[in-house]
């Protein structure tokens, strides 16, 4: 039978191949170069294959390699989440908490409630990773997600917070030189912030009001980030949460009669995770100031 591989030499090949080169791997881990050329080595006999070809630009991956990098990541995934249960096991104060969230969410609205939290405690550290994709808490990629959407996969603790409101809006400077639309079909006539590729948000989003199509925008990003940041410099009309809307003045509602969007909010954590004090804190935390923001 064989030997089962360990975790670290699929620690190095990872590292190998965010770096690529062998130095730059060992930088990242804190060791030494030769030993990452061993732990590469090793890898490739005990797996058969050929992992990286060298050439001027660095160490690059073979195609077989390339194969492996979803199951590698995926256990780098649940060895971060094993080292923060077991932190938080360790301690009754401490520990890390790794939350998931979509841009406009992480970075316009949990900031604050996290910053509350960080008063009442000051041991817990903090991981935020902002992506608008659904990562796959079983696989413990995060501790703790913030959706918009239902989650589907089953030994998931989910909570419907209610739901976040969104109208469109557009800059006073650009309503003053473009004029308002009237009407849902003259929007076609103006300037739009949208999608570039990734559309399905937006398409949730209109849910049959507008017929949606990429060539409909003027600007493009699939960054909501990037879309905000657009309309509040006035490049164009683009949805925008009310609440956000709100910090603005200068942002002007377009067609609050005829469009408005709706999102659940869903909080989420996987069951074993009610054991963690550190994350079960977090989640109760997240949980309040959510209801606040969208009550």
């Amino acid at each position: 039978m064989t030997e089962e591989i360990g975790w670290d030499l699929y620690r190095s090949f990872l590292a190998v191949l965010r770096q690529g080169s062998l130095s730059g791997a060992a930088r990242a881990l804190g060791t030494t170069q030769p030993t990452m050329g061993r732990h590469i080595e090793a890898l490739e006999t005990a797996l058969g294959l050929s992992l990286f070809t060298r050439s001027q630009g660095g160490l690059q991956p073979t195609a077989a390699a390339m194969t492996l990098v979803a199951s590698a990541e995926a256990m780098a995934a649940a060895a971060a989440g094993l080292q923060r249960n077991a932190d938080g096991a360790r301690s009754d104060t401490g520990g890390t908490v790794r939350i998931t969230a979509s841009e406009i969410m992480g970075a316009e609205v949990l900031p604050e409630i996290l910053s509350a939290f960080r008063e009442e405690q000051p041991g817990i550290n903090l991981e935020l990773v902002l992506s608008n994709r659904n990562d796959d808490l079983l696989r413990r990629d995060a501790d703790i997600a913030v959706r918009m959407n239902r989650p589907t996969q089953e030994a998931l603790l989910a909570q419907r917070l209610g739901e976040v409101r969104l109208g469109l809006f557009a800059h006073e400077r650009f309503l003053a030189r473009y004029g308002i639309p009237e009407s849902i079909e003259a929007l076609k006539n103006f300037h739009i912030v949208g999608f570039d590729r990734e559309d399905r948000s937006a398409r949730s989003l209109a849910a049959g009001t507008i017929a949606l199509d990429r060539s409909l925008f003027s600007f493009r990003s699939d960054s909501d980030l990037a879309q905000y940041a657009a309309v509040r410099a006035g490049l164009g009309i683009g949805a925008v949460q009310l609440g956000l809307a709100e910090r603005h003045p200068e942002l002007r509602p377009v067609l609050p009669a005829a469009i408005a969007f709706k999102l659940d909010v869903w909080l989420v954590m996987h069951e074993d995770q009610r054991a963690n004090r550190p994350v079960r804190l977090a989640f109760a935390a997240l949980a309040e100031g959510l209801r606040r923001w969208i009550s």
